[in-house]
C-alpha cells in the first residue's frame, strides 16, 4: 500500500473530504498530515511524505482488543488514546485488515451523526 492508493480508499467512502489543516503551520512534520473527514468529523490522519503509519477512529472496547493482537497497533499518537489507534504499514496488520479499520474509523464517526446529515450523505 502506498500514499496514492490509501488516499484513494478514504475517499472512495461517501462524503468523506480531505484537509491538510496545518499546511501552512511553523511545524514542517504537521503540514504533511493529511486528515479524511465525514461531515467536519476526522477519522484518519496520515502524514504524507512519511507514511508509516495512520491514526483511526476506533471504538474504545475495539481498540483495545485490536492493540492485544496486533504488535502494529497502539495507542494513537497525539490522540485521544482511548479512541485513536496508531496502526502501522509494513507490520503485522494485514493490508485487507487496514482497509477494513479504515471503514470501521469512517463508520464509527458516521454512526454519531444526527439523522439529516446522515441521510444527505447517502
Amino acid at each position: 500500500m502506498n500514499i496514492e492508493s490509501f488516499r484513494s480508499y478514504c475517499l472512495s467512502l461517501p462524503g468523506v473530504e480531505e484537509t491538510m489543516p496545518w499546511a501552512t503551520g511553523k511545524n514542517e512534520h504537521d503540514r504533511g498530515l493529511l486528515c479524511f473527514s465525514v461531515a467536519g468529523k476526522w477519522f484518519c490522519v496520515v502524514h504524507v511524505d512519511e507514511f508509516d503509519f495512520c491514526l483511526l477512529k476506533c471504538p474504545p472496547e475495539k481498540a483495545v482488543e485490536l492493540r492485544e493482537n496486533y504488535e502494529g497497533i497502539r495507542p494513537g499518537w497525539h490522540m485521544n488514546k482511548r479512541h485513536w489507534n496508531s496502526v502501522y504499514f509494513n507490520s503485522d496488520v494485514p493490508e485487507e485488515e487496514i482497509c477494513n479499520l479504515v471503514c470501521l474509523a469512517y463508520e464509527t464517526v458516521v454512526a454519531k451523526l444526527p439523522r439529516k446529515v446522515k441521510e444527505a450523505i447517502g
